[in-house]
């Protein structure tokens, strides 16, 4: 997400670090760089105007000029306007008075509604809640068998009826099978177009009034730049958003719609979706998603991801094994190697890592996917000694473990070394310090 203007914003603001005093036309140069970054981006122009006059307003004064880390305070200031046009705070679904809460979500056709409807069931059910997903897109072939598939394939319960039954009588009954099962919440994959028509609208507005819905989401393509906005204000005029998913995410490298639909439309971006797998929908945080355009990573999701992909209790295993002097072994990294592959792509693991955002884009999606399979596959090939014993791995051992693997002498080598320089860092920790040069990275 967001690399070149996160490269391209980086880049300002290191200059502007190794200036040291900054005068008032110091700053004009860097914010009319910011401002070709951020329209290069997509940002659309008024966006741009009134998020740049806030920044200089708050720059040019004492505060920063007479500051003795200019640029510093700066950053601060971006960081703090970014998130303030991106909403501020986060924006929740709201629940009806009395379940079940109705969230209709709405939009284009390919804009992944269907797809955005299994995820948001996905999420809900990992938080505790019951969700019922609704099948009332009648108009697209095979929309009700691929949310049936997808049901399937999460344990969502799904309502759908014969295609030839009129959308809003299909709903209205979706919602009395709701509260005969107890769920707590009815999410409606509803009919989209090409394009925005009158009868599409009067079909919306006909499901609204049959349910009720607490929330109706828009579910835009972030690819899709300024038509994004313009898509949200016509459905906003329409039938009354009260939140946007925003999807495709990951592959917007420009940002413009996500920076600008907010501002624009004044309606809330609940989540976002970042890839194709049933957990890719992240909540919306402004200002995390603020400090990974400016290359500041995002820790708080990093760890909230790393909390839902790893066992609790295995982790306070390997823990207590860390503590202990070479507890470490290669079974224990061949754990943390699969549970982090279902935090995401290494590209996405990255960008959550302060610092490594500019990077990013940089690492090899596939390759670096290739690189853990090789990993995995050469630690399988070796005996449950070797693995706990990784010392007593010689010469015709690691042919033999590179041959039952698929691989080479070399790639056995490297997987050693990595090893070694993991239970390093363990010995560190556990003695509660980090060599010199690693304790600069992190701030030590």
């Amino acid at each position: 997400m967001f690399e070149a203007l996160t490269r391209k914003l980086t880049d300002v603001f290191r200059r502007l670090s190794g200036k040291g005093k900054l005068s008032e036309k110091d700053i004009d140069e860097a914010l009319k760089e910011v401002r070709m970054a951020l329209l290069e981006a997509d940002v659309n122009f008024k966006v741009v105007k009134d998020f740049l006059g806030k920044v200089r307003e708050r720059s040019i004064g004492a505060e920063v000029l007479e500051s003795l880390t200019p640029a510093q305070q700066i950053i601060k200031i971006v960081a703090e306007e970014l998130t303030a046009t991106l909403g501020r705070e986060p924006s929740r679904l709201t629940p009806a008075p009395q379940p079940p809460s109705v969230v209709m979500l709405v939009g284009l056709q390919g804009s992944g509604k269907t797809t955005t409807a299994a995820k948001l069931g996905h999420h809900l059910k990992r938080s505790g809640q019951t969700p019922l997903l609704v099948a009332a897109d009648t108009r697209r072939p095979a929309a009700i068998e691929q949310l049936t598939v997808l049901g399937r394939q999460l344990n969502l319960p799904v309502y759908a009826e014969d295609p030839k039954n009129p959308p809003p009588e299909i709903c209205a009954r979706a919602i009395k099978q709701a509260i005969d099962t107890g769920a707590a919440w009815v999410i409606i994959d509803t009919q989209g177009r090409l394009h925005i028509d009158e009868e599409l609208m009067k079909e919306l507005a006909e499901v609204r009034a049959r349910t009720h819905p607490s929330e109706v989401i828009l579910v835009v393509d972030a690819m899709t730049g300024q038509d994004a906005v313009r898509i949200a204000e016509e459905f906003n005029r329409k039938v009354s958003l009260t939140g946007l998913i925003m999807t495709k995410m990951d592959g917007d490298a420009r940002g413009g719609a996500a920076l600008s639909i907010r501002s624009v439309t004044g309606v809330p971006i609940k989540y976002i979706g970042v890839g194709e797998k049933a957990d890719a929908l992240e909540p919306f945080h402004p200002d995390r998603l603020a400090s990974r355009i400016l290359g500041m990573g995002d820790m708080l999701t990093l760890i909230e991801k790393a909390q839902q992909a790893f066992d609790e209790k295995k982790v306070k295993e390997l823990e207590k094994k860390m503590k202990t002097s070479g507890g470490f072994d290669l079974e224990d990294l061949l754990w943390q190697f699969k549970e982090i592959k279902k935090m995401g792509s290494l590209a996405q693991i990255a960008e959550m890592v302060p610092g490594m955002g500019r990077f990013a884009s940089q690492i090899d999606g596939e390759a670096g996917e290739k690189m853990l399979k090789r990993f995995e596959a050469i630690i399988q090939s070796m005996t449950p000694e070797e693995r706990r014993n990784p010392s007593i791995i010689g010469g015709s051992r690691r042919r033999r473990i590179a041959r039952g693997s698929g691989t080479t002498p070399a790639d056995v080598n490297q997987v050693l070394n990595q090893y070694q320089q993991v239970q390093k860092l363990t010995r560190f920790a556990a003695r509660g310090k980090l060599p010199k040069n690693l304790a600069k990275m992190f701030g030590g």
